[in-house]
């Protein structure tokens, strides 16, 4: 296998290039802290600023690999440099080099990672961020060898961090740490964040403590609705997110330690916050994938009226704030990871229609999303209103992976649904739309094509279709 390195560039300033000072500087800050001991220990949150500021801090969390056999370190965090969109990226290198030396990167779970669509390897996102970077020596200094997987996120919203978090899961095992980095509320003007002017110290204590509760609690939605709300500058919120959607019921997040550099330099007007963090437990178990010639999908009456039931409830809750708290029953077919859309209708017309083809997580957590995007958030339609309720009922469709076509001829009207692509354009109907308007498939691939902004018969040539199968069910029945 060819050897391709990407060399850190951090060594001189954000922590020393010798190697011999840099293993001592290291060592000083892992044996000037005694942290209690986390057993069946599955994953660290430490913070990435220059040694001098953060090393302390980090040295609570990386004490605990002392002694410990983990194989391989998945390290994720955030792209400060490189804008990327519901995406993360992985190198396409053979190694990582610090100071300390090689670090060979395990191909094999990035080949299976690049597999899936939320990840890309894109090399700029890679050679100049310190999120990642920052961390290896200190593993490097507790684990001796280890295979590495390093991610750098970009923005994330709730659906992309979960189908990240899925693919990861299926590379876990007892021999895998999982490290996240991230620094917490970044305060000041040079940031661009002064929400309080007086009793910094305090006030950032509580900004910082209401953030970490909801991890601690693995409130995944509830913690990006925090940072949202408080517009908290916590760099890493994206792979914290995926870390949350990876952790089992029974996972435990024990705070280690929390520091600021105002702390360090007595100077508040310019703070960063640091937070090292132990995860220990279980991970969230892998869902059953559905094959893409599995049909009928086996959901039970019972399982449709219940995922009818959740989406409703979901827009009601949404809209009134007193709506009581659905008690489902999820069974192991509402948990398959399976593509779904949610389609909206008022008097027989539709009013909202939004989903994902691809197959990335659990039926029950994609019905749940886009029956409040086809509510709220269809740019097609108004926002639904509370007096619209009661008039709409609710359609879903649950659906197989897509697979490429050879031909326009393997699509067969009412069984398939297709999607287009043609260079940047791309677009999709559901298996029930060609039907439902009375089209043969020519017919509907001009449609098809007009849908993705290309002219009516753009679709004979250059094209490239995938077909996927649904089974449909509705309040209508």
């Amino acid at each position: 296998m060819e050897t391709s390195v990407l060399k850190s560039e951090l060594a001189g300033t954000w922590y020393t290039d010798d190697p011999v000072l840099l293993g001592q500087e290291i060592d000083t800050y892992l044996s000037a802290v005694d942290p209690a001991p986390v057993a069946d220990l599955i994953a660290l949150i430490l913070p990435h600023a220059g040694y001098r500021y953060s090393g302390m801090v980090a040295a609570h969390g990386v004490k605990l690999l002392e002694g410990r056999a983990f194989k391989r370190v998945i390290a994720l965090g955030p792209s400060h440099r490189v804008a990327m969109l519901d995406a993360v990226s992985v190198p396409d290198v053979s190694h990582v080099e610090t100071p300390l030396g090689l670090i060979p990167i395990d191909r094999d779970v990035v080949s299976n990672l690049l597999e899936q669509e939320v990840f890309q390897s894109y090399m700029p996102a890679h050679v100049s961020e310190h999120s990642v970077q920052i961390e290896l020596p200190f593993l490097q200094r507790a684990l001796g060898d280890f295979k590495l997987v390093p991610i750098v996120c970009g923005e994330l919203g709730a659906a992309a961090a979960r189908a990240v978090a899925e693919a990861l899961i299926g590379e876990l095992d007892d021999e895998t740490l999982v490290v996240v980095s991230s620094d917490f509320t970044h305060y000041g003007r040079s940031f661009d964040y002064v929400p309080f002017t007086d009793d910094v110290p305090r006030n950032l204590d509580r900004l910082d403590m209401g953030a970490f509760k909801l991890i601690e609690r693995k409130r995944l939605d509830d913690f990006l609705a925090y940072v949202q709300n408080t517009g908290a500058t916590i760099c890493g919120r994206a792979p914290i997110a995926v870390l949350l959607a990876m952790l089992g019921d029974e996972a435990n997040v024990k705070l280690l330690k929390y520091d600021t550099s105002g702390n360090l330099t007595g100077d508040w007007s310019t703070c960063v916050s640091y937070v090292s963090a132990a995860v220990s437990g279980h991970w969230k178990a892998a869902a059953p994938r559905v094959a893409e010639d599995e049909l009928p999908i086996q959901l039970t009456s019972a399982d449709k009226v219940a995922l009818l039931t959740l989406a409703r409830h979901e827009i009601a809750a949404r809209l009134r704030r007193d709506e009581p708290d659905a008690r489902l029953e999820i069974t192991p077919a509402m948990r398959a990871v399976m593509g779904a859309f949610v389609s909206l209708h008022k008097h027989g017309h539709l009013r909202g229609c939004i989903g994902e083809i691809f197959p990335r997580r659990e039926l029950v957590q994609a019905v749940a999303e886009h029956a409040l995007n086809a509510a709220f958030h269809d740019s097609r339609f108004p926002k639904l209103r509370e007096d619209e309720l009661a008039e709409i009922d609710i359609e879903i469709s649950a659906l197989t992976a897509p697979r490429k076509v050879g031909s326009v001829n393997e699509i067969e009207i009412g069984r398939h649904g297709v999607v287009l692509y043609k260079g940047t354009r791309s677009a999709v109907f559901l298996p029930q739309v060609a039907p439902e308007q009375g089209w043969d498939r020519e017919t509907m691939l001009a449609h098809l094509a007009m849908k993705a902004g290309l002219g009516l018969g753009d679709w004979e040539s250059g094209c490239e279709f995938h077909v996927f199968e649904a089974v449909v069910f509705g309040e209508k029945g």
